[in-house]
């Protein structure tokens, strides 16, 4: 009695459904976890055949089973061992794995299925499925983007391969324009000095004051186009990419009192160029060429942006931090808005008018300075003049 009300409580409180059925299909009994699975009470199921809990094709399928064990007398139990499908009392349907075992009780034969709910792994199994099939899509989906990416890259690389290349025939044949047109220009221009000169020259018994302004206009222009082929070359070369300082120790004193007497020749009527040098110390190692150049360009604009009857102050300085060069004008100065602009390539103060140029000295100054590791600096007020600085430190 003890064995058997324990084997009782065990299918009682059994987490898989347990039916046993005879050998005809007739449900015996039903636990408690059958009945939740098929929504059924015990009454209900109790002495009917267990094709009720089958959908069709199932059901149909046990029939013929019953009928064939009816008339040979051998029962065939169906879903042995393998997974089947519920029908629930509400007509839903749901999966389980169905485990049979025959057993002999009293003289006769009884099976009991054990039932196992797939329904949570079936629905995980669904869900794997169809995240699989989706990811399945999206790898597709973006293996055809990467596709039509390297395909588009590949067109794109063509493209800006044959760009630059283009580019670089385009730079190869502007710096032989350069080059040429500055050699072509410069003789040409050197004539019509030298030939202004002349004239100066042999016109200066007749003290003739037409003759003299007119031969001061042609070095005037000569100079402009001189400054605008100096200007065009110096960037063409500094885009290739083909100047390096050179350092060299030098006389900064000597190299700016004798820019001082050639840029005087360059100024306007009554304009002075006033040079003065700070410290004991005369030498600097830099780029002589990549210097004078900068202050030229200083000084010209100086002169250009200055009216007559004029000072252009022109210094230098050496202490023990380095050196520095300034120059100073009481020109007409440079708008607030247009100084953050001021060393960009081809610009032009709004205030300039008609006052000739091509925008490229400064940036040259700047460009020429950074590659001796120096600086630019500059103070200026509209009306009241421009001071510029460059200075290298010696640490």
């Amino acid at each position: 009695m003890e064995n058997a009300a324990l084997l009782k409580a065990i299918i009682e409180n059994a987490i898989d459904g347990i039916i046993t059925i005879d050998e005809r299909g007739i449900v015996e009994s039903i636990n408690p976890s059958a009945c939740k699975l098929f929504q059924y009470e015990p009454h209900e199921v109790i002495g009917k055949n267990v094709s009720m809990l089958m959908p069709q094709p199932y059901r149909q399928e046990h029939d013929h089973y019953i009928n064939r064990y009816q008339t040979t007398g051998k029962p065939h139990i169906i879903g042995i061992g393998r997974e089947v499908t519920g029908l629930r009392k509400d007509g839903t349907q749901f999966p389980f794995r169905l485990g049979v075992s025959d057993v002999n009780f009293s003289g006769r034969k009884i099976y009991a299925g054990f039932i196992h709910d797939l329904s949570r792994e079936k629905e995980a199994e669904d869900k794997l499925k169809e995240y699989t099939s989706h990811l399945e899509e999206v790898v597709e989906e973006r293996t055809l983007s990467l596709k039509q990416f390297v395909l588009e890259l590949q067109k794109t690389k063509e493209e800006v391969s044959q760009s630059l290349e283009k580019e670089k025939e385009l730079g190869q044949l502007k710096s032989r324009f350069v080059s040429m047109a500055s050699h072509e220009f410069r003789t040409p221009l050197s004539a019509v000095q030298l030939s202004a000169s002349l004239i100066d020259k042999y016109a200066e018994p007749l003290h003739s004051l037409q003759i003299s302004k007119h031969v001061n206009k042609i070095k005037n222009a000569v100079g402009n186009l001189t400054t605008i082929l100096n200007d065009f070359l110096s960037l063409e070369k500094l885009e290739a990419g083909r100047i390096e300082p050179s350092y060299t120790r030098f006389d900064l004193v000597k190299l700016a009192e004798e820019l001082t007497e050639e840029m005087q020749i360059m100024a306007k009527q009554n304009q002075n160029i006033l040079y003065q040098h700070t410290g004991t110390d005369s030498m600097v190692y830099l780029d002589i060429n990549l210097l004078k150049n900068c202050i030229i360009n200083l000084i010209t604009n100086a002169i250009k942006y200055s009216g007559e009857d004029s000072f252009i102050e022109f210094s230098t300085e050496i202490n023990a931090s380095g050196c520095s060069i300034t120059v100073k004008d009481n020109g007409i100065g440079i708008p607030e808005s247009d100084q953050k602009h001021l060393f960009e390539a081809f610009f032009r103060a709004h205030n300039t008018g008609n006052i000739p140029g091509t925008g490229l000295g400064l940036n040259i100054v700047a460009r020429y300075t950074a590659l001796m590791n120096g600086r630019v600096d500059f103070q200026s007020n509209v009306n009241e003049g421009t001071s510029f600085t460059i200075s290298f430190s010696t640490s």
